[in-house]
């Protein structure tokens, strides 16, 4: 094979992937899978979810059911080193947050609800803020 002459150059070797980066984007991804299929269980009235969701709160159940696509997304942006994926994080974060907040002012009231909710909704908000920062600090700008 002949050497390369005059202007063409050698294609730059790809970027190596960085490993925060694919576990952000596997986490969040298998995250907005699961919680698609089990909050679509409830919202699509399967029988036996809905029966074992008892006490569910219908805008937690709607907002997590939504978000989940909006996980995938952020995890796909997360593999793609995409700069909109950070906003996209923040923005589940900061959705998160305010949902769970208006779940406390649900159950301050009165509200019926379970005490999964009360952990499952721990859990996203911590993991949401988490990826954010990660996001943050490893995906360039």
């Amino acid at each position: 094979m002949a050497e390369p002459t005059g202007n063409v150059r050698a294609a730059p070797a790809p970027a190596r992937r960085d490993p925060w980066l694919i576990v952000a984007a596997v986490v969040a991804i298998v995250f907005g899978l699961a919680t698609i299929r089990a909050g679509g269980r409830v919202v699509f009235g399967v029988p036996d979810a809905v029966v074992a969701a008892g006490n569910y709160v219908p805008f937690v159940l709607w907002f997590t059911f939504v978000a989940g696509f909006f996980y995938v997304l952020a995890g796909v942006g997360f593999w793609l080193r995409r700069r909109w994926a950070f906003a996209l994080a923040v923005a589940i974060a900061a959705a998160t947050v305010a949902v769970f907040a208006a779940f406390g002012i649900h159950v301050a009231t009165g509200g019926a609800w379970e005490a999964r909710t009360m952990a499952a909704m721990t859990l996203r908000s911590v993991v949401w803020i988490v990826l954010a920062f990660v996001a943050a600090r490893r995906i360039p700008r």
